[in-house]
């Protein structure tokens, strides 16, 4: 989950089935009891029909926090810190960054590092598209060391300058949860 539109739409899910979780937040609910073995295949049908997935595995559960807090870091704060991708996760998730990396690679088939430039580089593009900041102060916001490195990273994923983005009619984004 990603979004508050999310948590509300997970909590109206486990109400429909009787389960009345006593929290819903990104990436988990908390729920009175737990659900029998015939009541689980329910629940992940219901949540698939709303665009979500069940995740009973410990491995990916923590690959779904790191996706949080990786968006959260991203598009939620005002200004991205003032630290590294590696020590903030590691701080945050209280393991070493190796086994965090190693982990999301080996269940999602690229980096934590791809991941974040994917996410930094839709929040540019949301943000080239309000067209209140210039590029110059959506670097800073985005913890870009300069201008040029966010230019050149956005024309590596996208194929276009940012300058060229803002003046297109097409500002294709992709959603927060479609990486």
């Amino acid at each position: 989950m990603v979004c508050p539109r999310c948590i509300r739409a997970v909590t109206a899910v486990l109400n429909e089935l009787g389960l009345h979780p006593l929290s819903v937040q990104l990436g988990f609910a908390i729920l009175p009891q737990e659900p029998d073995q015939t009541l689980r295949p329910r629940i992940a049908q219901a949540l698939q029909k709303e665009g979500f997935e069940l995740l009973d595995n410990p491995r990916m559960q923590l690959v779904e926090a790191l996706k949080d807090a990786i968006i959260d870091l991203v598009h939620y704060q005002e200004e991205m810190p003032c630290v590294n991708l590696s020590d903030y996760l590691a701080h945050r998730f209280h393991r070493d960054y190796s086994a965090l990396s190693k982990l999301f690679s080996e269940e999602t088939g690229t980096t934590l590092e791809k991941y974040a430039i994917a996410q930094k580089i839709e929040r540019a593009k949301e943000l080239l598209t309000y067209g209140e900041l210039t590029l110059g102060e959506i670097a800073d916001r985005l913890g870009y060391a300069s201008t040029a490195y966010l230019s050149a990273q956005f024309k590596s994923v996208t194929g276009l300058t940012p300058s060229a983005f803002r003046k297109s009619a097409e500002k294709e984004r992709k959603s927060l949860d479609a990486f």
